[in-house]
């Protein structure tokens, strides 16, 4: 050997032990992805998603895949590949329309948490006429996924070795898939153990071999494989195949990871088993560890439920765990933002896991037989114009609304009969910490208007109105202030409803009840500061537009106007200083009397309550009315925006 050569084997054994070294250090055991992981972010570095052709002499004709190269990809370094397949109601694109792997996969590099590799996306139904389209069942389609081990073998990698600059060993080669890509991969990749070292299955489906003539020579197996992983979803309804290829591997004391996590057959387990089996290809494995992957996520009760029951169950990455008891029925269901099909077990429980649910309050029901009905381990509450159960998503933003150790103010019930309505009704009013000790003194008042389909109790129940205000008023960002909460819908009984145009909600009298009996009971019963000064109102969604409708015609009687989510009725060809008899116009006038006009909107809002609102606050600003515009990143129509747009609005008002 001449000192060129004996130096060149040097460097790269030092490279090599550099390679190991830096991946194995803190490698330990890879964890469940958490929220976010899945998310676009414009910071960082971005790999390259293309599509490419080859010649398939298996299948006889030109055939496609998806290609991801890495960020920083370079002809000049060599990189290792993952073969990465989908299931079979899909084609090379199922992965990059359902799961974004290349968003996983740049998130994941920007944490040096992965290998720089190549994936490539094939189709893995290898036939001529290769779509999913028609019967995806059918006898000649599903044979395309066993011919694929040819066309994959003899085609597509060597296609991939002369095209691109990879490893061409086994020990750099890798191959993963979902449901029927998940059983091509264990087919595949323990078929074939001078072609693979890395195999894994998301929710192996039923064309996974038997596990004997998977695995004929375990002995081989262990020699062989660096790493086999085996995961799905604990509700998923092709659990039995995982577990029965798990339940041979552990007899012939095969090294393997059989990861099982809440979840059914969809990405949301399908995405976090690429985000794991990712972190730990083409690096030094411990096959000591494996034993250890158990989903040890804990989940915690809902704090919505019942005192001391368990389920619902909300894990860390905000999936929810329902589980009920109903022997007899023959179908049930969760509707919570969608419909979920639950599963049912010999013990005549239903269960289901969620996908990941957005934060704060949602309502929910069970539909069991068909029929909606509340779920009897959960607070009830009045929404959606019934009693519904309700979650609450915890946020980690959300130290505003809860309890903590601080004075308290209280809720009070306060039933009064309406001359107007010709019936009782009743308002629940906060009075704050010091009411009832500190008998000199006066308050401003708020009222606070509740959204369609809800009540006078949405705002303390749903909204924690008020935690809220004890958590401002403690911290001395808002002034101690009664607020009070009353039922929006009110009717004559002695007038006819008529429909005129540009009325909300024709026939309700609301705005009438208010200031005419609501106002003047209030300031009669509890200590106020009865003058428009200080006097606000403030609504959620319908609260929002009968806010405006309220107090756009009534100036002289509130200074502090709220809309939540709801504002004014306005169609894009209205002349705003025209509305609410020209109140606008003169818009020195108004900003001198109007102390903070303020309004809000979420960004997931549907798309006409967005332009409502947005077009309304930029007439607004046209005209030169001052106010204050807030939009919630990240919440709908929905208690999160409207709980952060309370905690602002409060802290404005009754300043001087």
């Amino acid at each position: 050997m001449n000192i060129s050569q004996q130096t060149k084997r040097l460097l790269f054994a030092a490279s090599t032990l550099v390679f190991f070294s830096i991946t194995a250090h803190g490698q330990g055991i890879v964890t469940q992805a958490r929220v976010g992981f899945d998310v676009f972010r414009a910071d960082i570095p971005h790999g390259k998603i293309d599509t490419i052709t080859y010649e398939s002499k298996t299948v006889g004709n030109t055939r496609r895949a998806l290609i991801y190269t890495p960020p920083g990809y370079s002809k000049s370094k060599k990189y290792p590949v993952l073969y990465l397949l989908h299931g079979i109601g899909g084609d090379e694109k199922e992965w990059y329309n359902g799961g974004n792997p290349q968003v996983i996969l740049d998130n994941l590099y920007a944490q040096n948490k992965i290998v720089p590799m190549i994936v490539v996306l094939p189709n893995g139904r290898a036939i001529k006429d290769d779509r999913a389209i028609g019967n995806v069942m059918a006898p000649e389609k599903v044979q395309g996924f066993a011919n694929f081990e040819k066309d994959l073998l003899t085609d597509l990698i060597p296609f991939i070795d002369s095209k691109y600059h990879v490893y061409t060993d086994k020990d750099h080669r890798a191959v993963a898939g979902l449901s029927m890509g998940g059983g091509q991969s264990l087919n595949f990749g323990l078929g074939n153990l001078d072609v693979f070292s890395w195999v894994g299955a998301f929710s192996a489906a039923p064309n996974t071999k038997k596990p004997e003539d998977l695995v004929p020579d375990p002995d081989a197996v262990k020699n062989k494989l660096k790493l086999l992983w085996i995961s799905c979803g604990s509700s998923d309804g092709l659990l039995s195949f995982s577990k029965r290829t798990h339940d041979y591997l552990a007899e012939k004391n095969v090294p393997h990871i059989y990861y099982i996590e809440p979840g059914v057959h969809n990405f949301k387990v399908w995405k976090n088993g690429l985000y794991m089996f990712s972190q730990l290809i083409f690096k030094p494995v411990d096959a000591a560890t494996f034993p250890q992957y158990a989903y040890n996520e804990i989940g915690i009760p809902a704090p919505t439920n019942i005192p001391g029951v368990k389920y619902p169950e909300i894990f860390p990455d905000n999936t929810v765990f329902f589980r009920v008891k109903a022997p007899d029925a023959k179908s049930v269901q969760i509707d919570l933002l969608k419909k979920y099909p639950m599963n049912k077990d010999t013990g005549g429980y239903w269960t289901v896991t969620t996908d990941p649910i957005t934060l704060g309050f949602h309502y929910y029901s069970l539909i069991v037989d068909g029929a909606a009905v509340v779920d009897p381990a959960t607070q009830t509450f009045y929404g959606m114009g019934r009693m519904a159960s309700g979650i609450d998503i915890p946020d980690p933003d959300g130290d505003y609304y809860t309890v903590k150790d601080v004075p308290h103010g209280e809720i009070r019930s306060v039933n009064y009969y309406s001359s107007i309505t010709k019936a009782w009704r009743r308002a629940n009013v906060y009075t704050p910490a010091g009411y009832d000790t500190q008998t000199d003194k006066r308050y401003p008042v708020l009222y606070l208007q509740h959204g369609s389909g809800e009540d006078e109790t949405g705002w303390p129940a749903q909204g924690k109105m008020n935690f809220i205000l004890d958590n401002l008023i403690a911290a001395k960002q808002a002034t101690p202030m009664i607020v009070v909460m009353d039922r929006g819908y009110a009717t004559d009984p002695t007038q006819p409803v008529t429909a005129n145009k540009g009325t909300f909600m024709p026939g309700n009298v609301f705005p009438d009840v208010l200031v005419k009996e609501i106002i003047p009971m209030i300031d009669a019963k509890f200590r106020t500061l009865a003058d428009r000064d200080h006097r606000a109102m403030a609504g959620l969604s319908m609260g929002g537009f009968q806010t405006f409708q309220t107090t756009m015609t009534n100036l002289d009687k509130f200074a502090y106007v709220g809309g939540f989510s709801g504002a004014a009725f306005m169609q894009p060809d209205n002349d705003i200083t025209k509305m609410y008899n020209g109140v606008f116009a003169d818009a020195n006038t108004f900003n001198q009397k109007v102390k903070v006009l303020y309004l809000s909107v979420g960004t997931d809002e549907p798309k006409r309550m967005q332009t409502m609102v947005n077009g309304f606050h930029e007439a607004l600003e046209k005209a030169g009315i001052k106010q204050v515009y807030y939009v919630s990143p990240g919440t709908a129509h929905e208690w999160q925006s409207w709980r952060r747009s309370l905690n602002q609005f409060a802290s404005l008002i009754f300043k001087n």
